[in-house]
């Protein structure tokens, strides 16, 4: 077997762990290599979880995310950026900095809370996100519950998700992906840059394992990015995979489960 000199695109995480291997760095990794990119990961808090929910976690010290995200960028390289789990107003300021010194796109996931509602950011940090995170963010897209943390929107039905989206994109970033899977029917989000919108629907599928949807779709935006596509197409494509992950979710444990990051690879059935 030959060997492959070309080194594909590199895509950089800069997230909590899931011990549980449904979200956080270990879904991002795997939604990177499901579509053909190089993934990396930059470590900021250590979460012990599992299907039930988050039993316990552990940020790291600022200092640490810092030399991990220096050691990679300054060496390898990357084409895109997406965050997670910042977990303190300290990271999220430090993490902030350091994306505003590279040149590449950032896909931020405004993480606030997990699957099962436990808290992943101190409510302190929430100022942190809108004046320090937001405004280098290429894309940001936060769910509904998201949005209400960081705007005050209540998000009902579709008309509010436009307001939701004005109120996100007034804190700087370039297009705002306003996630409408919590409302009921089918799976709608709503991508806009504040002059062109991108309704994008889904079917809904009877299938409740959706743990790691929101790390999957901005980990699938990131890769698609590093790989040349404009912003509206990558969501497209990271759509249409997260929403395949979601159909072949499985049970694991005695909770919630995880999408399934290799569906593609699957045999049909």
């Amino acid at each position: 077997m030959p060997i492959r000199t070309a080194v594909p695109p590199r895509v950089l995480t800069v997230a909590g762990s899931d011990s549980g291997g449904g979200a956080g760095i270990q879904a991002d990794l795997k939604t990177m290599l499901a579509l053909g990119v190089h993934g990396m990961s930059v470590l900021t808090a250590v979460t012990a979880q599992n299907s039930l929910g988050v039993q316990g976690a552990w940020e790291l010290p600022v200092e640490a995310v810092r030399a991990q995200y220096r050691s990679v960028v300054d060496d390898i390289g990357v084409q895109a950026v997406k965050t997670g789990m910042l977990a303190s107003a300290a990271l999220v300021e430090t993490v902030a900095e350091l994306l505003a010194g590279t040149d590449a796109p950032v896909v931020v996931d405004p993480v606030g809370v997990s699957k099962h509602g436990d808290a992943l950011l101190a409510a302190e940090a929430l100022d942190s996100v809108r004046t320090k995170l937001l405004p280098v963010a290429t894309v940001a897209t936060p769910n509904l519950d998201e949005v209400a943390q960081l705007t005050g929107v209540q998000v009902t039905g579709e008309e509010e998700m436009r307001r939701a989206a004005e109120e996100i994109l007034a804190f700087g970033p370039r297009w705002a992906l306003i996630k409408g899977g919590h409302l009921p029917g089918e799976a709608v989000d709503l991508l806009t840059d504040g002059s062109a919108e991108h309704w994008l629907r889904a079917p809904r599928y009877d299938n409740r394992h959706t743990h790691g949807t929101g790390c999957t779709l901005a980990s699938a935006i990131a890769s698609h990015l590093a790989l040349g596509q404009d912003v509206p197409t990558a969501v497209e494509g990271a759509k249409a995979y997260v929403t395949g992950a979601i159909r072949a979710g499985f049970p694991l444990g005695g909770g919630i489960g995880p999408v399934d990051h290799g569906w593609r690879t699957r045999p049909a059935g």
